[in-house]
């Protein structure tokens, strides 16, 4: 990019990171960030163990909500809902079909369309690789009183707000006027 420097030079020089947060907000980004490793590390490790990637993860979850709604996904669906092209779903549906994860069904009113079913086995896969860990939250979350659990709910869903609202591609990072 013209005229943009990512050396640390160019970056502004501040005290620190969370220069000008009080102490609190320090401490809740901190727990925060702490709170994102250990969860993704959780999730890796879960993965790892159920020899799937990440997407493969996100596909069942959204087809299990769907199923749980009485919904149909087709196959464009997913790709919109997973954010990747249809050559990238194809093969993700083709993945998770040979290991008995998914069934593609003729669609209930069009015939030349498909829908996807999670399978009862992926159900029960699932269930048991992450049921542990759900319940282990749930008890976490059963601690916290009504007000205690407005306030973490109204936090996190600012918190997600800001960071919908940040455009990758307008990051303004060590540029000088």
């Amino acid at each position: 990019m013209i005229g943009m420097s990512t050396s640390p030079q160019a970056l502004p020089r501040t005290p620190g990171y969370w220069y000008g947060l009080s102490s609190e907000g320090k401490d809740v980004l901190d727990a925060l960030r702490e709170y994102r490793a250990a969860e993704s590390a959780m999730r890796r490790r879960t993965r790892s163990s159920m020899g799937m990637n990440e997407t493969d993860i996100l596909a069942l979850r959204h087809l299990f909500e769907a199923q749980q709604d009485g919904r149909e996904v087709s196959p464009k669906e997913l790709a919109a809902r997973l954010g990747i092209s249809s050559a990238s779903t194809t093969t993700l549906i083709d993945r998770l079909a040979r290991t008995g994860h998914v069934r593609r069904k003729p669609h209930p009113k069009d015939r030349r369309a498909l829908v996807l079913e999670a399978t009862s086995e992926a159900d029960c896969e699932l269930r048991q690789a992450m049921g542990n860990m759900h319940t282990k939250m749930m008890e976490v979350a059963g601690t916290l009183s009504t007000e205690d659990a407005a306030v973490v709910v109204d936090f996190l869903t600012r918190m997600r707000d800001a960071v919908d609202s940040i455009d990758a591609g307008r990051i303004d990072v060590g540029r000088r006027a």
